[in-house]
């Protein structure tokens, strides 16, 4: 059943992703669905929820996929309603429906961002401790190199009420997703000691690699429509080292 679940919504978002590519490349997307853009993150969180919940068993999963959701949904209302740790910022409705001023899907965003994260990581440094967690971090800023000018400068899903010369984002931003993703995956490589888990050659754990790939791809395609060749190249670029390097080192 639950392998039925997994898959499911894997093809779900795929076909969900497709589609969104066809309609976004062409500036086919009418105002009145906009609503799709939540739907697709709450499939992609769902996917890592569904990995954690598969990886870990039931009690280990649930308690790490809703630490992930509420840490994550309280630090981003904490940073737009006072500036903590990201930045000043607000969001806009363009990404409701939004709960306390923030996008119910932002928390979904995070299960995906750390889920896939953990794997390249894991695949990296398979004994975890810091390394892991450094590159845990990394790679969740690689993503967000590309998602935040985007979502900012194209979407406008947020308004940046601090600056920066990346886009007009602060550095802190940057510094927050490092920390916030850093300290998950230790709470993860905690839990992955205390329960002695090999790391495996599961379907799941590609899947999240590519779907790593397909995030940055789609964002990549939006910032490369909208002029924004930095933010392109700081991500893909980085994107792409970071998964050849933990597929060498994946297990077989």
């Amino acid at each position: 059943m639950f392998l039925k679940w997994e898959e499911g919504i894997y093809r779900l978002f795929l076909i969900w992703y497709i589609i969104g590519i066809i309609l976004l490349a062409f500036d086919l997307l009418p105002s009145w669905l906009e609503w799709a853009n939540a739907v697709f993150l709450i499939l992609a969180g769902t996917i890592g929820f569904l990995y954690f919940l598969k990886r870990f068993g039931k009690p280990a999963g649930i308690t790490i996929g809703l630490i992930i959701f509420f840490a994550t949904f309280i630090v981003e209302g904490a940073g737009a309603n006072s500036g903590f740790l990201f930045g000043s910022y607000d969001y806009t409705d363009h990404f409701a429906p939004n709960l306390f001023g923030v996008p119910i899907a932002i928390g979904f965003a995070w299960l995906m961002v750390v889920a896939t994260s953990h794997v390249l990581a894991r695949w990296i440094f398979p004994n975890g401790t810091f390394a892991y967690a450094v590159t845990g971090g990394i790679g969740a800023v690689i993503m967000d190199l590309i998602i935040d000018p985007v979502a900012y400068r194209i979407k406008t899903y947020w308004i940046w009420e601090d600056t920066g010369w990346y886009y007009g984002i602060p550095w802190t931003n940057f510094l927050g997703w490092f920390i916030v993703s850093f300290v998950l995956h230790l709470l993860i490589d905690w839990v992955m000691r205390r329960k002695s888990m090999a790391i495996t050659n599961d379907p799941a754990e590609r899947r999240l690699v590519l779907l790593y790939l397909l995030m940055i791809a789609m964002f990549a395609m939006l910032g490369a429509l909208g002029g924004l060749w930095l933010a392109v190249a700081a991500s893909t670029i980085p994107a792409v080292l970071l998964v050849v390097l933990a597929w060498k080192r994946r297990p077989l």
